[in-house]
């Protein structure tokens, strides 16, 4: 189905409502900007004069539960602040997240639920490789702006054309694995390397990053099937293979695994590289220990190992953003710590309330498609890189740090490098960090612009 046939399907499904098209930009009021001039209105599915529904899909039980079921927590903790604040053009938020399991049969009947029987808005933060997969044509095919993603496979943003209301937010694993992989090649153009990769699109597409560097160093490359905890055929083999520097592209639980096993064969590479997705020490440190029933008590198997980074940490307290977080936190009123997942969804989140401010007065779902490709590459945040948002990419964050795991935080050891999918050169980023605004809250006309 073509671009244009499925933003009709979403206009038809919105017809039943009072709806106020975009003439350009996304603005859906007469002065077309993202504030007042008219009154609120009924203008699409989701859309009442006085709130505004979101869904999304988490693993809130099973194997990928920890971590990833705090990060709609984060996202509650900051919609919560907004409406404590006036809304967003004076709608409240609703929002409602549902449990998949991490399983993608339970992902597609949860939003199949949150689409037609909750009627919401849009999607945000669906997440997860496997899961979210199973629902892209669906979104796509219904007009629901699917935001955000969880997940940085390239599916999310790199064909607007086949998926014009799915967006990515963080960065994809084929760029982090480019940076991962020039990094090894001008720091460690010795090694023999060996990849740990999970058997999707998320190890597919961070080997082929890392091979545009370092393809005549890999040595062997091995994957696992979530789900299958056994991993010591995937480990043994790295050891025969003779890797001394292992990189992983794989969940948390998957990290504790790999240390376990490796612990367990006596085999201790020089050096461990563990994409972002799987390297918060806090969480590994808990898996590690439930995983060996106490024999390991901490995160300290991981001391010294290698990761990337898009976001700041809970460890950096004097980061402006942590300090922001912090109160937005504590102001919720949940239970447990500000943790790097709850800092993940309240970044996401931050993310969403300028795109809902940029769709203007009365957004409509393609409006909110339109003002992300029109503004979002504007946008500031969070994020240590400018995002990729146009009209012909719905790529999200650009770039990464890389950074040395030591306790339960880290240390930047290269400064952030911004790059794009295919032959894209990888480039140092020499923008400033974005402040964030007193209140917490984007300035509507910046996300606007």
């Amino acid at each position: 189905m073509s671009r244009s046939s499925r933003r009709l399907v979403s206009f038809l499904a919105a017809a039943t409502v009072v709806s106020t098209v975009a003439a350009c930009g996304g603005g859906n009021n007469d002065d077309g900007g993202g504030g007042g001039g008219g009154e609120n209105e009924a203008s699409d599915i989701g859309v009442t004069e006085d709130s505004i529904k979101l869904g999304a899909h988490y693993p809130l039980t099973g194997v990928a539960a920890p971590g990833y079921s705090e990060i709609p927590t984060g996202v509650q903790a900051y919609f919560d602040w907004v409406n404590e604040n006036g809304g967003v053009n004076g709608r409240q938020i609703e929002y409602i997240y549902r449990d998949d399991a991490y399983n993608p049969t339970n992902t597609t009947q949860v939003v199949n639920q949150l689409v037609l029987e909750d009627e919401v808005f849009a999607i945000v933060g669906g997440l997860g490789t496997p899961t979210h997969s199973a629902v892209l044509d669906f979104l796509n095919s219904e007009g629901v702006p699917d935001l955000f993603v969880s997940s940085g496979s390239l599916l999310w943003g790199e064909d607007p054309e086949t998926n014009p209301y799915t967006f990515g937010w963080q960065t994809d694993y084929e760029s982090e694995g480019k940076i991962i992989g020039e990094y090894i090649a001008e720091e460690f153009p010795d090694a023999k390397v060996g990849l740990f990769l999970q058997d999707d699109d998320f190890g597919e597409d961070g080997e082929a990053g890392i091979r545009e560097y370092i393809d005549d160093q890999i040595v062997a490359a091995v994957r696992y099937t979530p789900g299958n905890t056994n991993v010591a055929p995937q480990i043994s083999e790295l050891q025969a293979a003779g890797a001394d520097f292992v990189v992983g592209f794989n969940v948390p639980s998957y990290t504790a695994l790999s240390q376990l096993t490796a612990l367990q064969l006596g085999y201790q590479p020089e050096q461990w590289f563990y994409s972002n997705v799987g390297s918060d020490p806090a969480l590994v440190g808990s898996l590690l220990a439930r995983f060996s029933q106490g024999a390991v008590s901490d995160a300290s198997l991981l001391d010294g190992a290698l990761t990337t980074g898009y976001l700041p940490t809970v460890d950096q307290t004097d980061n402006p953003w942590i300090q922001q977080f912090q109160e937005i936190w504590e102001a919720s009123g949940q239970e447990g710590e500000l943790t790097n997942y709850r800092v993940y969804g309240m970044s996401q989140a931050y993310t969403t309330v300028q795109a809902l401010q940029a769709a203007g007065q009365n957004p409509t779902r393609d409006g909110i498609v339109e003002a992300i490709e029109t503004a979002g590459a504007d946008w500031e945040g969070p994020v240590f890189a400018p995002y990729r948002y146009s009209a012909d990419s719905h790529m999200g964050t650009s770039g990464m740090s890389i950074e040395r795991i030591v306790g339960n935080g880290s240390e930047e050891v290269q400064p952030v490098r911004v790059t794009d999918i295919g032959n894209a050169k990888i480039e140092e980023f020499d923008g400033e960090p974005a402040s964030p605004p007193q209140n917490g809250i984007p300035d509507e006309e910046s996300a606007v612009d």
